[in-house]
């Protein structure tokens, strides 16, 4: 009785040689086969690279162009978006959101305004001494960014901040009707 089980089970198995039947392998592969067909490929998956290397595509045409387009343009766009090293701080927009929304309107339509000009060589002095009064009016704003970060925010800096900017847009309005005016007078002198 002080046999060991564990001990007779190995010998047993020792002794015992298990081998597979000859082509009992592939006779097992045959019968997956049969129960579980190989699966078809995806014709949708070939739309989906095709779908994919269009868009790709396209996208890479229009941001080429777009660079293209950025590069070729020559513009006389006074830049007020970006805050200068001393300009950074507190700005109109930073007070409160309305100043925000007062601030971005003038910003947009000074921009559009800025981007519909036409210029050629028979305006492109009147055009240019338009951009020096701007010029001076962003160096106007700037300083009073700067005053404001330094003394902090008062009623008089607000509006004096808000009128730079009504007096820019005024500006550029101004031009357009000048430019607009030269136009029509040149389009009348060439008809008659």
């Amino acid at each position: 009785m002080g046999q060991d089980l564990r001990k007779i089970f190995k010998e047993e198995r020792a002794k015992e040689k298990h081998t597979l039947n000859k082509g009992h392998i592939s006779k097992f592969e045959d019968k997956l086969n049969a129960a579980m067909p190989a699966p078809k490929q995806n014709k949708w998956f070939v739309y989906k690279i095709a779908a994919s290397v269009i868009v790709l595509l396209t996208i890479s045409i229009l941001v080429y162009n777009n660079q293209s387009k950025k590069t070729t343009k020559k513009s006389t766009v006074v830049d007020i978006d970006k805050p200068s090293k001393d300009q950074e701080g507190i700005t109109l927009g930073a007070l409160s959101p309305d100043l925000k929304k007062i601030e971005d309107y003038y910003k947009v339509n000074i921009n559009l305004e800025l981007s519909q000009l036409q210029v050629s060589n028979d305006n492109k002095t009147l055009v240019d001494s338009y951009m020096e009064r701007l010029a001076e009016l962003h160096k106007e704003y700037q300083d009073l960014n700067t005053e404001l970060n330094t003394i902090g925010p008062n009623d008089q800096l607000i509006s004096a901040l808000i009128n730079n900017l009504q007096l820019r847009l005024q500006l550029l309005q101004k031009l357009r009707k000048k430019l607009n005016e030269l136009k029509s007078n040149k389009n009348e002198t060439i008809s008659v």
